[in-house]
């Protein structure tokens, strides 16, 4: 058990965006973050520890709840096959991760506000 001296209380706000179901959310965002740095999405998926059909589902599940692609694929032959994200994938992406960022940036602040009094919680006891 943790000494509760050695723990800092802190807000983790996560952003998850909706249409009638859950579509975008850091689990997407992270899958595309990989599939930009490798240029696969089997990559990406091995890079998580994810199968690469379980990342390919989470993929398509998005691009259907969104209504336009995130990736473009390409199979294998001489140059291999790969993945790259389209330019509404780039964006939503680069949004998606301004936005987070904001948010937090709100939510320190609101926490700060409201729960400042708990730094100092072990000398209430």
């Amino acid at each position: 058990m943790q000494n509760k001296n050695d723990v800092k209380l802190h807000p983790k706000l996560t952003l998850q965006l909706f249409t009638s179901e859950k579509c975008f959310g850091p689990g997407v965002a992270l899958i595309l973050e990989k599939v930009k740095e490798h240029s696969s999405l089997r990559s990406a998926a091995s890079e998580i520890n994810m199968s690469y059909s379980k990342a390919w589902t989470i993929v398509k599940r998005a691009q259907k709840h969104l209504g336009f692609d995130l990736l473009v694929s390409k199979t294998g032959g001489a140059d291999g096959g790969g993945a790259t994200l389209t330019k509404e994938g780039e964006r939503l992406l680069s949004e998606f991760r301004q936005c987070e960022k904001e948010l937090n940036e709100i939510c320190a602040l609101k926490y700060e506000e409201h729960f400042s009094f708990i730094k100092d919680i072990s000398k209430l006891e």
